[in-house]
């Protein structure tokens, strides 16, 4: 993998840990003004770093990777900080997302291209 397309993946990872981090925020705390200026700053954050992934990944890699880290963080943090019971099928489509990831991280447009 290039340089580049790990950045990209690096922010889109970021973008989706920010993600969660609005949705945890929106949870955890009681104070109405806090509450939306934390969701307020992570989704400009999780945006921010969704452009930029953006610019090194294509559309489908930014997209599936930002989605998948979002939905694992948010579950994990749902079960260390909320107690929610996680159940055998969130791990079997958990591992199903990092699967597909995986494969859509080595397929690369670029690639198709050049062997058209």
């Amino acid at each position: 993998m290039r340089g580049v397309q790990k950045i990209g993946y690096a922010w889109a990872v970021s973008a989706g840990v920010n993600a969660a981090l609005a949705a945890i925020s929106a949870k955890l705390f009681t104070s109405q003004i806090i509450r939306y200026g934390l969701v307020i700053l992570f989704n400009v954050t999780m945006w921010g770093c969704y452009v930029n992934s953006l610019k090194a990944l294509s559309s489908l890699q930014a997209t599936v990777t930002n989605f998948a880290t979002n939905f694992l963080t948010s579950g994990l943090a749902g079960y260390f900080l909320f107690q929610e019971p996680l159940s055998f099928q969130w791990f079997a489509g958990a591992m199903l997302i990092v699967v597909g990831v995986l494969i859509l991280s080595n397929s690369s447009i670029e690639k198709k291209a050049s062997k058209e």
